[in-house]
């Protein structure tokens, strides 16, 4: 409900602004402002009603229009309608409304930082008195003049104003990044390693180059591979081992790297160029070494140029077993990636490579297990048709007492995300269903426990939604610790400045990278982190390094299993708060994992006291 009406708001912000306009003009000329006033007034409403809509889900969704936003043009329309129905003089008092509408809308399309919120309301306010003051000066030259006279005088200011309101945003955006204790001194990344003397337990090389994938409907990419496929090999460790990953660059012209999505690796081990190792080149290569300390579903990507190449196939599963070994000797397991494959400026959906129809044999009574990793940019949707099933992990991370989940239910997997989803094999078939907005031909796995496949049940793509805050049952760890950190990380649509240029961007508190303050934390912090989506588009945030415990979505409490996570689909009109353990030192990247947006500038920094970082840790690494 809440995209809609955020869309909505930003209609009339702007409707209210043409409707200033000839508010503005009359008054300056001292003539009657009924049906401005009136416009003006209805449209303002209307932006009253929307903003209680958007209450009713979250304060955090309206407290900037709330607070600022909508009194800076209410409270003068309202002074100018109650001197109009008196009969009093409303030549000042409607060019301040006036002003304060076109504030509004300012303020509506271009998302500020809700830290700054006593601020901009303080610069509203002399912008009003200002306005009032010049108004009330009623200079002879301007009060005698025609409407033919006053226009270029009024087109001027207003292009002034604009102007100067621009380059105020551009000062902002381009400030530096807040980063006491994260400069040249203290310990470097380069020595927060993995182990780097004893022999490994496993040993892995990935090949990085191009290559073309075929997808199941013979349908060719122009790809990029590890070990000359994609998705790249799975790679099955156990947790406490000693991992040995070479990393070689065949010949991808942009660099690549590995990131190793979801596990708490050592910074030096992330993965993410310009913040914890330079990008491999073509003929070039690098180690990694880690010990996986959590069993559970997890992957790896590049993270060089990411929009493209993950995109083009640089991927692949990475399994940890429990010490003792895999627990599914007798059950059948299949790993898959819901993937969106670029062919020229379309997307082709797919499961794995399969973007239509698939068949695969498991006898009935047969346990089931399927990883389902998405790695393409946007939230999926999942089916499961057949059966009873349920989700027994979430990114990696076991579910207490999972509860069955009824036949034809979609499991929303967030860019990046992760489910374990698990039932007994049926006498009938069962069907695992990619649905995307983009093509009607529906990826489909039909798991059947005989060669006949025709009697499997229809994928609609409808279905009651998958909720994890409700869902399992609390496992006695008990409150979290109390907070000694906390952040608000509000997401925003807007214009506003990215990558130097001024268009319409993804912000996070009013700004893009690199104008977006690290944030910074003592080792054994307990941080609490507030994220808020007031903007039209989902919003994958993940952060790197740590796994993070939802507490509650808008500002409803999580009442089922503990809801652990590393990747977490924030859609608009949602305001989730998170806490995690500040254990894992270094400086680490936290972004949008749709990786359009973190390219875009949708990303900052999370680093600890005493740790130096690059100084050259910009938007750069996506």
């Amino acid at each position: 409900m809440a995209e809609p009406l955020f869309i909505i708001d930003l209609l009339l912000a702007v409707f209210a602004a043409i409707s200033a306009i000839p508010l503005a003009l009359r008054a300056a000329g001292g003539r009657r402002l009924r049906w401005p006033l009136i416009v003006t007034g209805v449209l303002l409403a209307a932006r009253i009603v929307v903003a209680a809509l958007l209450w009713t889900e979250s304060w955090h969704l309206v407290s900037d229009r709330v607070t600022v936003g909508l009194p800076v043009a209410v409270l003068p329309l309202a002074v100018t309608i109650a001197s109009a129905v008196r009969g009093a003089r409303t030549r000042i008092a409607g060019q301040v409304a006036a002003t304060g509408v076109l504030i509004s809308a300012y303020l509506a399309w271009v998302p500020q930082d809700p830290a700054d919120r006593t601020v901009i309301a303080a610069i509203s306010l002399v912008i009003l008195a200002t306005i009032g003051a010049v108004a009330a000066a009623r200079l002879r030259p301007w009060a005698t003049a025609s409407r033919a006279a006053r226009l270029p005088w009024l087109a001027t200011l207003s292009t002034v104003a604009l102007i100067l309101a621009i380059v105020g945003l551009y000062v902002q955006n381009q400030a530096p990044a807040s980063a006491a204790g994260h400069g040249h001194h203290g310990t470097a990344i380069a020595t927060l390693t993995g182990p780097r003397q004893g022999t490994p337990d496993v040993r892995f090389t990935l090949v990085a180059a191009q290559g073309k994938v075929r997808l199941s409907s013979g349908t060719d990419i122009e790809a990029l591979t590890f070990n000359g496929a994609s998705p790249g090999p799975t790679l099955r460790v156990r947790q406490g081992q000693l991992v040995e990953v070479t990393l070689v660059n065949t010949d991808v012209a942009e660099g690549v790297t590995v990131h190793w999505h979801g596990v708490d690796v050592p910074n030096a081990e992330d993965g993410v160029p310009g913040v914890t190792q330079d990008a491999v080149t073509p003929g070039g290569r690098h180690v990694y070494r880690f010990v996986p300390n959590r069993a559970g579903t997890f992957w790896y990507h590049t993270h060089r140029d990411s929009q493209e190449a993950v995109a083009r196939g640089l991927f692949g599963a990475l399994l940890i077993d429990p010490p003792a070994g895999p627990d599914n000797a007798r059950s059948h397991e299949s790993t898959l990636f819901t993937h969106q494959w670029p062919v020229g400026k379309d997307l082709i959906g797919a499961l794995d490579t399969a973007d239509n129809r698939t068949t695969q044999h498991v006898d009935a009574g047969k346990p089931v297990r399927l990883r389902l990793i998405n790695s393409s940019r946007n939230p999926q949707r999942v089916q499961v048709t057949g059966t009873e099933h349920r989700v027994t992990a979430i990114d990696g991370n076991a579910v207490h007492e999972p509860g069955p989940l009824p036949s034809g239910g979609i499991l929303l997997l967030s860019a990046g995300g992760r489910y374990d989803v698990s039932f007994p094999m049926p006498a009938t078939p069962v069907v695992v269903s990619m649905h995307t907005a983009e093509q009607t031909d529906t990826a489909t796995r039909v798991l059947t426990p005989g060669a006949d496949d025709t009697a499997a049940p229809r994928a609609t793509g409808d279905g009651p939604v998958f909720d994890p805050t409700h869902y399992g049952t609390p496992d006695g760890t008990g409150a979290q610790r109390p907070a000694n950190r906390t952040f608000d990380l509000v997401m925003d649509n807007g214009f506003g400045f990215a990558n130097g240029d001024f268009a319409w961007a993804n912000t996070v508190n009013g700004a893009s990278s690199p104008a977006i303050p690290t944030l910074m934390v003592d080792r054994g912090d307990t941080v609490r982190m507030r994220f808020t989506n007031r903007g039209i588009i989902d919003h994958p945030m993940h952060l790197h390094g740590h796994r993070i415990r939802v507490l509650s979505r808008n500002d409803a409490r999580v009442s089922g299993s503990p809801w652990w996570t590393d990747t977490l689909n924030v859609a608009p009109g949602e305001s989730y708060e998170i806490t995690f353990t500040a254990d894992n030192p270094g400086v680490w990247m936290d972004h949008c994992h749709n990786f359009e947006h973190a390219a875009e500038g949708m990303l900052w920094h999370l680093a600890y006291t005493g740790v130096s970082g690059p100084t050259h840790a910009t938007h750069s690494s996506e």
